[in-house]
């Protein structure tokens, strides 16, 4: 389903792309595509994001998903109408036109955003954390008789990740593939909160778990995420194999979360095994 960002995506998709959450360094030449000044305050970023042109969301044909899902036989997943999801990209970001817009990335947006950008800047969103309130019963990472568990963004705490300014110029076009790769199904809340950087604040795009949303369950106990996450299997892989992918690209990025690795070591513990390795 999507990713943290992307985890609804990710349980869409045909089962042939497992691999789109893990890390894939930039080759030699690949930021040339983004503009010069992009990475000015990080460059240590420039080999950690994934250029656009070889990223699976770049052109993500939600036609051939839908088939691709019928063909496997898997539980359908409702997602809006092409017409319908337009109609509500251009309602959040109305004020917004004309203009360059921010977005917050907190999962595999912040090393895979399929889109060109401006500027990226480390950042901290307020009054949201990651949490794993994204239940996939539909045959992803988890079934109706052993539920996998995603991220998304709840309310209450703060969550560091990435903020990436699309150009006025290209910021149709960008928040387009963007907001088709979020919000496909019913899942997240598009809104514009403020976000902290040490440049100053900014507004910015971010999706936001919709606890109405049947796919969402931001009241799950902690037990119960603990044993999802270490059951959860479908033929994407397994919840646990996504977690530890969030934290690797968070380690890789240097993004600090100390309960997303307190929640790896312990989904560990449920089944036997040793994170030390991996949360060092």
């Amino acid at each position: 389903m999507p990713d943290c960002n992307g985890a609804v995506g990710e349980v869409l998709v045909h089962r042939t792309y497992i691999m789109q959450n893990q890390i894939s360094p930039a080759r030699p030449g690949d930021q040339m595509s983004f503009a010069p000044d992009a990475f000015r305050h990080h460059p240590g970023l420039i080999s950690k994001i994934r250029d656009p042109e070889t990223s699976f969301f770049r052109d993500l044909d939600l036609t051939e998903v839908d088939e691709k899902w019928a063909e496997a036989g898997e539980v359908h997943v409702p997602r809006y109408p092409d017409e319908v999801r337009e109609a509500m990209r251009k309602e959040a970001l109305g004020a917004y036109w004309g203009s360059d817009i921010w977005v917050f990335a907190y999962g595999s947006l912040m090393w895979d955003p399929a889109v060109y950008f401006a500027e990226v800047r480390r950042a901290r969103l307020p009054g949201y954390h990651r949490s794993f309130c994204l239940v996939d019963r539909s045959g992803g990472r988890g079934t109706s008789e052993a539920p996998g568990l995603m991220a998304g963004l709840d309310e209450g705490g703060d969550c560091d990740g990435l903020v990436f300014r699309l150009a006025a110029e290209t910021a149709d076009r960008e928040s387009e593939i963007i907001w088709r790769r979020e919000m496909m199904a019913p899942c997240y809340k598009a809104v514009f909160a403020p976000v902290e950087t040490a440049h100053g604040e900014v507004q910015a795009l971010c999706f936001v778990a919709d606890p109405a949303a049947e796919m969402i369950d931001t009241d799950l106990s902690h037990a119960d995420r603990v044993r999802y996450l270490a059951t959860g299997s479908g033929h994407l892989g397994t919840s646990l194999e996504y977690l530890e992918r969030v934290v690797a690209g968070c380690h890789e990025l240097r993004i600090d979360d100390p309960e997303l690795e307190a929640l790896l070591a312990e989904v560990y513990a449920a089944q036997g095994k040793d994170c030390s390795s991996l949360c060092a």
